[in-house]
């Protein structure tokens, strides 16, 4: 993240079933025994939460030449200004007064070259894909609240 621009949540969606249709939302409660309450959030509490970084999936759609929606990475939250690598395993993230834990890579899979031939191979570099998070600390999210590294 860059010291002179704070980062910030810019987009909230959620599915309830594997490949079901993808709601926006822009404002969210985020609980420690689910997350947002959606399929990913039922699955693992270790990896509940999705984070996809605005930059990393922009450089993603140029390099394989995609024009899709960020949604289509089925990711739960776009921030920007953040982008994640191995370094961060572990780290918290505050967005707003949600406190979350980066536990994993969110590694893309074959549905992102159905999308978009080549996708899923411009995603893989440089945690691309995104990160999977355990939550912290619950609470309520919106559009536009501050993201920021606790350490």
């Amino acid at each position: 993240m860059t010291d002179s621009k704070q980062s910030q949540l810019l987009s909230i969606a959620t599915h309830q079933t594997h490949l079901g249709d993808i709601s926006l939302h822009q404002t969210a409660l985020i609980t420690l025994e689910n997350g947002l309450g959606d399929y990913r959030g039922n699955k693992n509490r270790k990896t509940a939460i999705t984070l996809i970084s605005k930059k990393s999936w922009e450089i993603a759609c140029k390099e394989s030449a995609a024009n899709l929606d960020w949604t289509q990475r089925r990711a739960q939250l776009l921030i920007d200004d953040i982008e994640f690598s191995d370094e961060d395993i572990g780290r918290k993230i505050a967005i707003g007064k949600v406190i979350l834990q980066i536990n994993q890579e969110t590694d893309p899979c074959q549905l992102m070259d159905k999308l978009h031939q080549g996708l899923k191979h411009a995603l893989t570099p440089n945690w691309r894909g995104g990160a999977r998070c355990e939550v912290l600390q619950g609470g309520w999210i919106e559009v536009g609240d501050a993201v920021r590294w606790l350490d």
